[in-house]
């Protein structure tokens, strides 16, 4: 390792993830081990993802992390077990040009800094713990030249958080829960990419982008020790329900990814009712949208839409394709209005295209909205304004991928501190 105070960088962009089949309650708190199987849908990262820069050089005296801009502390063991284990598998490194050279046992001495930023709310429901250290695994993995495949990586990022080891893979991933003690094989896997179905929409209303008043780790815990619910939904439930999901997603079949998908979301939301003291993830506002789609779906025969929601009150809807997308998005925006003077490219985001094809580019087109015509009885009048901090569209992405532009990094390459 030559003495010269030389910094070494890469950036990666990780995607989010969504389960549809949920994770809920640990068998190991502390390798995270789950007690079921899981299975999410990986979000496009051009609409949300994490963004991390991880830096080495001998001139850094310890180990930093700055989140989106503000220093946070290494020290939990989350961060701690996720370092130690990606140092445990680091390789050499040389790169000619700026004539670096670091062996492998070089890496225990050497201190790294790392910036991270969500272009997301953070720990809203959103899955940002996910994306974030499925970034910070893969990143470090690119730096450290690990020669492990990504079902190994997933591994180390599921002790980072739990639904992090989804984000290592595009498209539609199973997390096995595994059954050994050590939690080996306790790894993520992709049942099919992001090209398989690549008809369906996910319309994501984001009706709350605080901070969630029971971290999803506390509850879990809680649900584990109290909820007799949740023990039945583990043994008995889950196991088939993953079997009927790999299929559904396999053969394309939207009626039972909707069927299983609405299901597993509402059977999760009433494990963490049924834990003492009582979990309310979901909100008046999520209950409509449920109503809503439920009521469409029913008036039209066939599942449109499916709704999934996770640790928080925002719902995540699955349209069938992209007509049915513009239809739902203008039942959505006609029962929850943004307020007046918003701008409508900052209340719909993600992939914006979808508001020309409905008709909602316009100043005053929310207003000429009619009520969607399928619902014949009323889920509340058109005056929900501010229900809904906005609406992101996007649909079924990519696994994570290094980031060769250098404008993109995070951390200055002279001083390796944020830019």
């Amino acid at each position: 390792m030559a003495a010269e105070k030389w910094i070494f960088m890469v950036t990666a962009q990780t995607p989010t993830n969504i389960a549809v089949i949920k994770y809920w309650g640990k068998r190991d708190e502390v390798r995270i081990l789950p007690v079921n199987d899981s299975i999410s849908v990986t979000l496009d990262p051009d609409h949300l993802c994490t963004v991390t820069t991880v830096a080495v050089s001998p001139a850094f005296d310890r180990d930093r992390m700055w989140l989106n801009g503000k220093e946070i502390s290494l020290s939990g063991s989350r961060y701690q077990n996720c370092l130690r284990e990606i140092r445990s598998c680091a390789g050499d490194v040389e790169d000619k040009e700026k004539n670096i050279k670091i062996e492998k046992k070089d890496w225990e001495k050497l201190n790294l800094h790392i910036a991270s930023h969500n272009n997301f709310p953070t720990a809203a429901g959103l899955a940002s713990s996910a994306a974030g250290f499925a970034c910070l695994v893969f990143s470090l993995a690119k730096l450290m030249n690990v020669d492990e495949d990504l079902s190994h990586l997933s591994a180390i990022a599921r002790q980072g958080s739990g639904s992090a080891c989804r984000s290592l893979f595009g498209g539609f991933v199973k997390w096995k829960m595994g059954s050994k003690e050590d939690g080996s094989d306790s790894v993520a896997v992709q049942l099919e990419d992001e090209k398989h179905w690549d008809d369906l929409v996910i319309i994501i209303a984001v009706v709350s982008s605080q901070q969630k008043e029971t971290s999803s780790t506390s509850g879990m815990r809680e649900s584990v020790e109290t909820s007799l619910l949740l023990q039945h939904r583990a043994k008995e439930v889950v196991p088939k329900r993953v079997l009927q999901m790999e299929e559904a997603i396999k053969n394309r079949d939207f009626a039972s990814l909707t069927r299983l998908s609405c299901a597993d979301s509402n059977q999760f939301h009433a494990v963490c009712l049924d834990t003492s003291p009582p979990i309310f993830y979901m909100n008046d506002t999520s209950h409509r949208i449920i109503s809503l789609v439920e009521k469409w779906n029913r008036s039209e025969g066939t599942p449109q839409v499916a709704y999934t929601f996770d640790a928080g009150p925002n719902a995540v809807l699955i349209a069938r394709n992209r007509k049915v997308a513009v239809q739902l998005l203008q039942g959505l925006l006609y029962y929850f209005p943004p307020k007046p003077d918003t701008d409508m490219r900052s209340y719909v985001v993600g992939d914006t295209s979808i508001l020309k094809e409905a008709g909602l580019d316009g100043a005053n087109s929310v207003e000429s909205l009619q009520p969607p015509p399928e619902i014949k009885d009323n889920i509340g009048s058109q005056d929900q304004k501010g229900e809904v901090s906005y609406f992101i569209c996007t649909r079924p992405g990519r696994g994570p991928v290094v980031l060769h532009d250098q404008t993109q990094a995070l951390l200055d390459p002279v001083t390796g501190l944020p830019k």
